[in-house]
């Protein structure tokens, strides 16, 4: 109904169909017939022509009112969507377990945050499984995680690689007869871990020591379990929990050992007491992603987290 507005809008401007053409470039033949073709459209003529200035009917009147609400509105979006290509308003959502939403995005958020203050981020900490159904109920943009998503249904960005090592808590008896493996957590930030010339522990040692594991289901659990079942050995656990960082914090305290992430390791206590050890085997090593939706529109936000987010590693990387 509103198509062709800017020439009725013209006309009006200039009380004159010939100045308007002129503004238009256009003909006024031309512009006659496109405001004939509006009238006839809604069936009322806008302007009175019987006068030697052209003056507005009252549908011309509520014509041009609405015309003008409808270009308000227009500018409006117009502005919005400048400031939200410039990253001048906009909304992210981030879901992560809890490793993740502890020690590693608080850092990237802030930096995120200090580079673009008017986007308002909201952050939610949740298990494997939830986060994945609020990325696919499109409530989540991003869920930041090493639980492995089906790339058929959720686009993956790679953030980093991490490790599994065996923390274990000094007062445990076995540490005497792995000492020619032991690793300090100076060891674990310098990477020592990761150098091939470094011993892997065996398992054996450990073999009657208690452990904490997580829950069935969780990724660090399904690899450990493999990682026992390989070395023939069957944990001696007193502990399940559901947070690796829970795990990570109870074994510090002396209770048992555990597989933890290196990342976990770098990020958490640097005064840490605990004694770690290389583990051989191939179910230590597993990437971290940042997932979205496949169909879900990649925001000019979201583009510059992961960008953001990807260079953060980076740096703290080539730093450690």
């Amino acid at each position: 109904m509103f198509k062709g507005k800017e020439y009725v809008y013209e006309v009006y401007k200039e009380k004159s169909f010939s100045k308007a053409a002129q503004n238009l470039y256009i003909s006024q033949p031309a512009l006659s017939a496109a405001i004939k073709k509006i009238e006839n459209r809604i069936g009322c003529t806008i302007f009175d022509r019987s006068s030697k200035a052209v003056q507005l009917t009252d549908a011309g009147i509520k014509y041009i009112q609405a015309s003008e609400t409808i270009m308000d509105i227009e500018i409006q979006f117009e502005n919005y969507l400048s400031n939200l290509n410039q990253l001048k308003t906009g909304r992210l959502s981030i879901g992560a377990s809890n490793v993740f939403a502890s020690f590693i995005l608080p850092e990237i958020i802030t930096k995120f945050t200090d580079k673009y203050p008017s986007i308002k981020i909201r952050l939610i900490e949740a298990a494997s499984a939830q986060l994945e159904e609020l990325l696919f109920s499109g409530t989540l943009d991003f869920v930041l995680d090493n639980y492995p998503l089906d790339e058929a249904i959720y686009q993956k960005h790679l953030f980093c690689s991490e490790n599994l090592i065996l923390a274990v808590p000094p007062n445990l008896s076995a540490n005497t007869r792995a000492l020619p493996y032991q690793l300090s957590i100076n060891d674990i930030h310098h990477e020592k871990h990761l150098d091939p010339l470094t011993k892997s522990v065996p398992l054996s040692i450990f073999a009657h020591e208690p452990f904490i594991f997580l829950r069935s289901g969780n990724d660090t659990r399904i690899r450990s379990d493999k990682i026992f079942k390989k070395n023939q050995l069957i944990p001696k656990i007193i502990l399940e929990l559901d947070q690796l960082a829970t795990a990570y914090n109870v074994a510090c305290y002396g209770m048992g050992a555990t597989i933890i992430s290196d990342t976990l390791v770098k990020k958490a206590n640097g005064n840490s007491t605990m004694l770690y050890y290389k583990i051989d085997s191939p179910y230590t090593f597993r990437n971290v992603f940042f997932y979205n939706k496949q169909n879900k529109y990649i925001t000019r936000t979201m583009e510059e987290f992961i960008k953001l987010a990807q260079n953060a590693n980076i740096n703290t990387m080539h730093i450690l």
